[in-house]
């Protein structure tokens, strides 16, 4: 069964780390001002504004702030600056510390898919969500207002637009997924959450059509795919269009359709503005609309 870490309190310290690339220190530094007015007291690791080749820190020395964040009993909370490439350096080292003697929250997207799956394998939830360039707007921004509210405690279901590709139905499930390339290359790793029986969401940038589809073939073939609860497809952003498809959205709807568990379309979850935060491993009733009337919705509801 899923933990999840406990409720955040005025005064409780929150971590930035950056686990894998070079973050903006602006951005930094304003995301913990941002967290500051929240009621926390956030913290910025010693080498998250480091520098080493393309990542922010030798493996070593990420390692070391998050073993320190993951382990300090005074953080509730870990933040990564943003993504790139390089968690995957630390996962085994951070899979042998007792990430459930005392769960903690651990926010981010893209590469950070790495750690969600390392959490999901620890059986603890986390938050895939926006990190520092986008925390720095403010608790008045609707995706950062939702994510507080998760770290306080509340369990906020999501709702969006339907889409023309939509299949509608209704799903039950363990909510899991992320970055789908990141996902994809911890397939057969204690850390692969590429698994059926999930409402899966993913997303992706800048790759192509035809790897996008490799990918879900290879789910195809391995039984995956197939037996899926619910699919959730997120942004897939700054790609080229190929001979096959001008969108991987229509690729995607063409690989799901043998199969009949509901599908949603173009959710707000990915490398955009409006990134919506979501409780990896949380139990969820996904509510596809027919997508009758242009004021339907889709319905992310989080069991309580």
């Amino acid at each position: 069964m899923t933990r999840f870490p406990s409720p955040l309190r005025p005064g409780d310290r929150i971590a930035i780390v950056s686990p894998a690339g070079i973050p903006d220190p602006e951005n930094v530094r304003a995301a913990a001002e941002i967290l500051k007015k929240e009621g926390w007291d956030p913290y910025i690791s010693p080498h998250c504004l480091g520098s080493h080749g393309s990542y922010s820190g030798s493996a070593e020395e990420r390692y070391a702030d998050l073993h320190d964040a993951l382990t300090n009993p005074s953080v509730r909370a870990i933040v990564c600056s943003r993504g790139g490439y390089g968690a995957v350096h630390i996962l085994d080292r951070l899979n042998r510390l007792p990430l459930s003697d005392d769960p903690k929250w651990i926010v981010g997207f893209s590469d950070i898919s790495a750690l969600h799956a390392l959490m999901a394998a620890n059986e603890i939830a986390s938050i895939h969500g926006s990190m520092t360039s986008h925390i720095r707007l403010g608790g008045d921004d609707p995706d950062n207002a939702m994510f507080f509210d998760i770290l306080r405690g509340k369990r906020p279901n999501v709702a969006f637009a339907t889409d023309p590709l939509d299949r509608p139905g209704m799903a039950e499930g363990i909510l899991l997924g992320g970055n789908l390339a990141v996902l994809a290359d911890l397939i057969s790793t204690p850390y692969d959450i590429l698994k059926p029986d999930t409402v899966l969401f993913i997303e992706d940038v800048s790759e192509p059509v035809y790897k996008i589809e490799r990918i879900l073939y290879q789910l195809r073939l391995s039984g995956v795919l197939p037996n899926l609860k619910g699919l959730i497809v997120g942004q897939f952003t700054d790609y080229k269009p190929d001979r096959n498809y001008q969108r991987i959205e229509d690729m995607i709807h063409d690989m799901v359709a043998p199969y009949d568990y509901p599908v949603a379309f173009n959710a707000p979850v990915g490398h955009v503005d409006h990134n919506v935060p979501l409780i990896e491993g949380a139990k969820v009733t996904l509510k596809v609309s027919p997508n009758v009337n242009s004021g339907d919705s889709n319905h992310l509801i989080y069991w309580q």
